[in-house]
């Protein structure tokens, strides 16, 4: 015959105290709210980046490194508008076909160095010849 034990006295058995289970399950409830919510999370405003003008340095020092990549040529591109065609519609291409694009009249060009957009621009016309007249300048 096993000796009884006694049943365990809950009065004097130690436990999760009472307050931090219903602040555990308030913590749990609100969680799931949020992750479950139909709004979007809160975010701080969006603000255009400001580029300061740049000055030169007084400083001769620090301009001369930047003065030996004067030389090195950059590849450098203006996209007016994108589109996109079949295999079909290139292989028809002539001279005098119009390609439409994406952008209208008006719209900003991109400005691309080394295949990075650096800059958005208008299109204008100076002694026949077309130009672009720097209108933003985007920040990497």
């Amino acid at each position: 015959m096993q000796p009884s034990t006694p049943p365990p006295n809950h009065e004097t058995t130690p436990g999760p105290d009472l307050n931090e289970i219903e602040q555990l399950i308030d913590r749990t409830s609100d969680a799931v709210d949020a992750a479950v919510s139909d709004q979007p999370p809160r975010q701080a405003p969006l603000r255009p980046y400001q580029l300061n003008n740049l000055s030169r340095s007084t400083d001769t020092t620090t301009g001369q490194p930047i003065d030996l990549l004067g030389d090195v040529e950059l590849d450098m591109r203006i996209e007016l508008g994108r589109t996109q065609m079949t295999l079909q519609d290139v292989l028809h291409l002539r001279g005098g076909s119009v390609v439409a694009l994406d952008a209208l009249t008006g719209d900003p060009v991109n400005v691309y160095v080394n295949g990075r957009i650096v800059a958005r621009g208008e299109i204008l016309v100076m002694n026949d010849n077309f130009c672009v007249r720097v209108t933003e300048l985007v920040g990497s």
